[in-house]
């Protein structure tokens, strides 16, 4: 995709959730930490269906701590309806940064190398996975297994960008293939969806859920991810590391 000053991505920003009222507004989770921005009015976005259409933002607005949005194209609540549980993506440049340091795109964590606090190298990046809780970071180990390993800063303590790779804590049974939950990879990508590393007790980092957004307002009941915004029981994150599931991007 291509647009005016270089390559575009889209990005998860939301997933539509039930129909509000009789004028064909819904209730969205929100997977942004910047909801005002991503659903302006005339902002257009994309759905994730197999045939994607284009919704555009006619009106937003925030009711009861959850963020409601009427779509041009849904007039009444029929028609809303039939939109329940559709992922929503936004165009974003591919050089585009989240603007909270803490946070990172799911793209840009994925193929990074991994290493321990004593700087063994423990193998590589291949999936972000948002939960509502937090996000997690599925690492390929170097024999071939996969490990998830919660995306907080006291597991994941630095991630270099420039240096292209992400260091994790030493903790017993985090990376051992003994001790750690081994999941099956899977080599093709989904969109991207930011997440965010968040500070918080080692007892907190392991949840059951799932998915993430870019971060930071309240949405739909839950204070969850993107920024930890939640929505209708999700937490989700776009542009920044967090969970449900926070535009694509992942924080700390």
């Amino acid at each position: 995709m291509e647009r005016a000053g270089g390559t575009a991505v889209l990005v998860i920003v939301g997933r539509i959730g039930r129909a509000h009222g009789i004028k064909g507004e819904v209730g969205l989770v929100v997977r942004t930490d910047e909801p005002d921005r991503r659903f302006a009015d005339g902002a257009k976005l994309v759905t994730t269906e197999k045939s994607p259409r284009t919704l555009t933002i006619a009106a937003s607005r925030w009711h009861s701590g959850r963020l409601l949005v009427k779509f041009a194209e849904s007039p009444d609540r029929t028609t809303a309806e039939l939109l329940r549980n559709l992922e929503l993506q936004a165009e974003i440049g591919e050089d585009e940064r989240p603007e909270d340091p803490e946070e990172f795109y799911d793209r840009e964590l994925i193929g990074l190398s991994v290493r321990t606090t004593h700087g063994v190298e423990a193998g590589e990046v291949i999936d972000v996975v948002h939960l509502p809780s937090q996000d997690l970071l599925e690492i390929r180990r170097p024999a071939g297994n996969a490990v998830l390993v919660p995306l907080v800063e006291e597991l994941v303590p630095e991630i270099d960008l420039g240096g292209g790779y992400v260091v994790v804590a030493d903790r017993p049974g985090l990376l051992d293939p003994e001790g750690a939950e081994v999941v099956p990879t899977d080599p093709a990508g989904e969109a991207d969806v930011p997440a965010e590393r968040t500070p918080g007790a080692e007892e907190d980092a392991v949840a059951e859920g799932g998915a993430v957004a870019e971060g930071g307002a309240p949405a739909e009941g839950n204070v969850g991810a993107e920024g930890n915004v939640g929505a209708e029981g999700d937490a989700g994150t776009e542009e920044n590391r967090q969970a449900e599931p926070a535009q694509g991007d992942v924080g700390r």
